[in-house]
């Protein structure tokens, strides 16, 4: 068993954010481009990092993440969102939470934010906000999948008043996404992915499938986390800790291929362009 791994794409890039656990109090940040067929490993951190609860701006340059760093000392506190320059964390600008029950931000098109965060407790927002806006997430399963094109499928229950943190029916979601440019093709997933997703011990372990127009399902085996690059190729994380591009969903072989288990903490000091804008 490799690395727990899950990948936050980028809508107007090809730049994929690559977040991985392991070993188990460490969380690694790296940045995959799928066009150039490269990875570029990142930041480590020795803390949490919760995935549904991060977001990669539109053109892959900027990471919003929500950690919780038991040894951090600086006015943000032990838990905190910061903006960094992908894939590094180093904290552009930074808020403290108070605890863990938070939303986390997401990034928006300017002018649409409808609960944007107060100023930072550290650094400053200004050069982000000339492109982009960030807004609080409303609370729901699959909340980073829900914002790059998956839908409930119709057969998925819908939430109850009484559930407003989405927590209730989360064993009976099934999120859907059509391959690009082919809609007769989708991609479906289904597990315990709550409002709150961390990588704890999992209750339901994320289970992907292809689709076809019929609504008949092809498990993707040994497949830890699966979408569709932008021209229709499909991306996965294997459970052995594999990124893959495979250009024919309905095969597995790859046409390239980066092993994440063979990384080993290395917490490095960050680049000096880590801390620009």
């Amino acid at each position: 068993m490799g690395p727990r791994l899950f990948c936050i794409p980028a809508t107007e890039a090809p730049v994929v954010a690559v977040l991985r656990r392991g070993p188990s109090d460490w969380f690694h940040l790296g940045r995959w481009d799928t066009d150039a067929g490269t990875y570029e490993p990142g930041a480590w951190l020795r803390g949490t990092v919760y995935p549904q609860r991060c977001d990669l701006s539109p053109d892959g340059r900027w990471f919003v993440y929500f950690a919780l760093k038991a040894s951090a000392s600086w006015a943000p506190g032990p838990t905190f969102i910061a903006v960094s320059r992908l894939p590094w964390l180093t904290a552009l600008a930074a808020w403290g939470t108070g605890g863990t029950w938070t939303r986390g931000l997401a990034f928006v098109p300017r002018g649409t934010a409808a609960h944007p965060p107060p100023p930072p407790d550290t650094g400053a927002l200004e050069p982000l906000l000339q492109r982009y806006a960030l807004d609080h997430r409303r609370p729901a399963s699959f909340a980073v999948e829900r914002a790059r094109g998956w839908t409930e499928t119709a057969d998925t229950p819908p939430q109850a008043a009484d559930d407003p943190w989405d927590e209730k029916r989360i064993a009976r979601v099934t999120m859907e996404k059509p391959r690009p440019g082919d809609s007769a093709v989708s991609l479906r997933v289904r597990g315990w992915y709550a409002a709150h997703r961390a990588f704890g011990p999992a209750r339901d372990p994320a289970r992907y499938a292809l689709a076809d127009a019929s609504g008949e399902e092809r498990p993707l085996d040994g497949v830890q986390w699966a979408d569709w690059a932008r021209d229709g190729r499909l991306l996965v994380a294997t459970v052995g800790g594999q990124l893959q591009v495979r250009p024919d969903p309905a095969r597995p072989d790859p046409t390239w291929e980066a092993d994440e288990s063979a990384l080993r903490p290395d917490p490095a000091p960050p680049p000096a362009e880590a801390a620009v804008w």
